[in-house]
């Protein structure tokens, strides 16, 4: 009877958000031997049929029929989910993101299709996260970058989920270890995409029952105050105990221990060995901590905000194996001011500038707490949000520009844009830059196409007037168009070109093929005459008064 011997607490929330319906379905059954909870997102437009709801019944319907931890099982179990989606797939496509958990009270089993996630955290840290079947992070892993993908545009291109026509293969991990104390969150999109994973480990520091932390958690999301909130599910699993395994099992481990504890007693001085062990372990642990700390203020300083929030992490992960409560708290406020400033960074580049302020605002006013930490920052962009809005609507001018192919407009567009976001270090300067590259080269093809242009016109002159036989003319037409050819690396045009040239030279330059009738003598075959027979010859004038 392990559930009578184990302590599983769950509470969990499921709502529509901004939208009528709830495609969103969470469901669950402890059984005497085994546990199972189910967490699907819908992902097609069907307003009649819950692909989300039809999906945690078939996988629960099956459980409960033959329960089992399997691996082989639980794929059994989410096929037959699979054929069902199909199988009612009249009007649409129905098309579901799942995430199951399958546990014996003392281990655990995950398994996924779709982008539906599993946070495990164990002593206020994260242990486990499931990984998405997305193409976000199939990008992430191929480029070996641990990145958040909970903003990248194709966080929702699913290459895996309930309801995929062809290779449908679900991910199913091995069995993981549970222990006391350990908690469970099964989520939706619509929730992990606006609440990090730090601020559900933050949030686990203020509750001591699931139903407390679900309702936080809730309050995080709603605090973000998007115009749209999306459908959402969180599940929290609190373990407080996990089932013990058999007396036989237990005096398995009792002899190891005391074998263990006669084996320090046969070399003495065990006990102080250990103490200095662990005396030295702390020690490390506090230089790792401030250095940890000091790392994450020089990120910070140069506003690179996102590795001085991974240092500000990793800094207060040692506080807490410190158990040293003021570090913990201070890493953790740093930490949350420097994700407010990341938040609002993204929500400036993608337009959002309402929400950019509130998120400045937000850690300009937390950091008050803990000596006005990041008020330059905070302030600074504050005061650039006028910039930031210039910048946005010149690259937006730039886009419209470019689609129109206006590629001149759209180059002085960006360049405005760029020239305004460099003093002020605008995050989104590179994504301007790339742009500006991509309309210079737009113009510098079309100058290349122009250019072609023009010498297809002078050699198509040169045609001409080569077939007038003006064949000077020709040969000038064809020289300019050459020239225009080797400037934009047409050789094949240029070698074109030249045997032209030549025939036209051959042409204005015939080459002498030696007397003939009809030609003319040379000077130096024309007998010269003597003076009497030039005297006597008459003049033009003469003849022409005489009439001759």
């Amino acid at each position: 009877m392990r559930k009578e011997n184990s302590n599983f607490k769950t509470s969990f929330l499921s709502e529509a958000g901004s939208f009528l319906q709830n495609k969103d379905y969470f469901a669950y059954t402890e059984l005497d031997d085994v546990a199972c909870w189910v967490a699907v997102k819908g992902l097609d437009s069907d307003q009649e049929i819950s692909s989300a709801e039809l999906a945690v019944k078939a996988i629960l319907e099956k459980f409960m029929e033959k329960p089992s931890m399997s691996r082989r099982s639980i794929k059994k179990y989410i096929r037959y989910a699979q054929n069902i989606l199909q199988n009612q797939s009249l009007r649409v496509r129905l098309k579901a993101s799942i995430v199951i958990v399958v546990s014996d009270y003392s281990k655990m089993i995950v398994a996924v299709a779709g982008n539906s996630r599993l946070y495990h955290f164990r002593n206020g840290t994260l242990s486990f996260k499931s990984t998405d079947q997305s193409l976000a992070q199939e990008l992430v892993s191929n480029r070996e970058r641990s990145l958040d993908i909970s903003q990248h545009e194709e966080r929702t291109n699913l290459l895996n989920y309930l309801g995929k026509p062809n290779d449908f293969q679900p991910f199913v991990s091995k069995k993981m270890k549970l222990m006391d104390g350990d908690v469970l969150v099964l989520c939706t999109a619509g929730f992990w995409e606006d609440v990090g994973e730090i601020e559900m480990a933050d949030a686990l520091e203020e509750v001591k029952e699931p139903e407390q932390y679900t309702d936080l958690l809730e309050e995080v999301l709603l605090s973000r105050q998007r115009k749209v909130v999306n459908n959402y599910t969180i599940a929290a699993i609190f373990v407080n105990k996990v089932y013990q395994e058999t007396n036989k099992k237990k005096m398995k481990y009792i002899k190891m221990i005391a074998a263990a504890l006669i084996v320090t007693l046969i070399v003495g001085g065990g006990a102080i060995y250990y103490q200095a062990k662990q005396g030295k372990k702390m020690a490390e642990l506090t230089v790792e901590m401030k250095d940890h700390e000091k790392s994450g203020n020089l990120y910070f300083q140069d506003g690179n905000y996102e590795k001085a929030l991974l240092e500000y992490s990793q800094g207060r992960n040692a506080a807490k194996k410190l158990h040293d409560p003021i570090h913990r708290n201070l890493l953790a406020k740093k930490l949350r001011i420097t994700e407010l400033i990341i938040n609002g960074d993204k929500s400036a580049e993608a337009g959002k500038f309402d929400d950019a302020l509130k998120q400045y605002e937000k850690a300009k006013k937390e950091g008050k707490l803990i000596d006005d930490f990041g008020k330059e920052a905070t302030e600074q962009k504050i005061a650039n949000m006028d910039t930031i809005v210039q910048i946005a609507e010149a690259v937006k001018d730039g886009d419209f520009r470019f689609e129109a192919e206006d590629y001149n407009g759209a180059l002085e567009s960006y360049q405005k844009a760029r020239k305004k976001a460099l003093p002020i270090a605008y995050t989104g300067e590179p994504q301007i830059k790339t742009k500006i590259e991509e309309t210079e080269a737009k113009i510098a093809e079309l100058k290349k196409t122009q250019k072609e242009l023009k010498a297809e016109g002078l050699e198509k002159s040169g045609d001409q007037s080569y077939a007038r036989q003006e064949y000077g003319k020709a040969i000038e037409y064809y020289t300019l168009a050459q020239e225009i050819y080797q400037e934009t690396e047409l050789l094949s045009k240029v070698l074109g070109l030249e045997r032209k040239v030549m025939n036209a030279n051959d042409k204005l330059n015939p080459v002498p093929q030696g007397p003939a009738a009809g030609k003319a003598v040379p000077e130096e075959e024309i007998p010269p005459m003597d003076e009497g027979t030039a005297a006597n010859q008459p003049s033009d004038s003469e003849l022409m008064k005489e009439g001759k």
